[in-house]
């Protein structure tokens, strides 16, 4: 008995490294989605205009 649980431990990973190697090839998500885009241009412009007229940390005051 102890010799079957020696050659089910190895094929049950067998199996599982198989399993994965077929989930890792699997294609790519489209990465197009038009709303996650559009809001990531939204964020964008957000971040040009509360930046723009800022100086930089240290000039400004003259001291």
């Amino acid at each position: 008995m102890s010799a079957l649980a020696w050659l089910i431990i190895p094929g049950v990973a067998g199996v599982a490294a198989g399993l994965w190697a077929l989930w890792a090839q699997r294609e790519p998500r489209a990465a197009g989605d038009p709303a996650s885009l559009a809001e990531h241009q939204r964020f964008m412009a957000a971040m040009e205009r509360t930046t723009a007229g800022t100086a930089a940390p240290g000039k400004g005051s003259g001291r």
